[in-house]
């Protein structure tokens, strides 16, 4: 398995579409199971005012033939920081990058966004509809009463 970040020194990424995302194996072929990854402190950039827009992010797949090295991800999602986008943008964007690439049985995303203007936007999506048998737990973000 060759990997660019694993094990080594890695520059951020200057922009979501420079990030090099690695995937390894499926240590587990033919196993249905689920994986999560959950990033708290999810930033982006508005893309009308410039202003940074946080979210708590928290992806959960079904994985095929591969996995994604979870290094790779992290500097993928820190590359946002300096990206405009909508949130709808930015949350669908994410999660059809990694199907695309990992091709999972399935996956999804939530995108739980902060307040913008008052109001709190929450963004998600899926694969498909998530193979039978499949223990999905909940998301485990509450609905926005200060979010902490």
């Amino acid at each position: 398995m060759e990997t660019m970040h694993l094990g080594r020194a890695s520059k951020l990424p200057a922009s979501p579409d420079e990030a090099v995302l690695d995937y390894a194996p499926n240590p587990r072929p033919g196993a249905l199971y689920l994986v999560r990854f959950a990033a708290p402190e999810f930033t982006s950039l508005c893309p009308v005012t410039g202003q940074p827009d946080f979210a708590h992010l928290v992806i959960d797949y079904a994985p095929a033939d591969m996995i994604v090295e979870s290094k790779s991800l992290k500097l993928f999602l820190a590359s946002f920081r300096n990206h405009c986008g909508f949130h709808e943008d930015v949350t669908v964007g994410i999660g059809q990058r990694l199907t695309a690439e990992m091709k999972p049985e399935w996956l999804r995303i939530g995108g739980y966004w902060y307040p913008r203007g008052g109001m709190p936007i929450d963004v998600f999506w899926q694969s498909g509809a998530p193979p039978e048998g499949l223990w999905l737990p909940h998301q485990g973000v509450q609905p926005y009463r200060g979010r902490g």
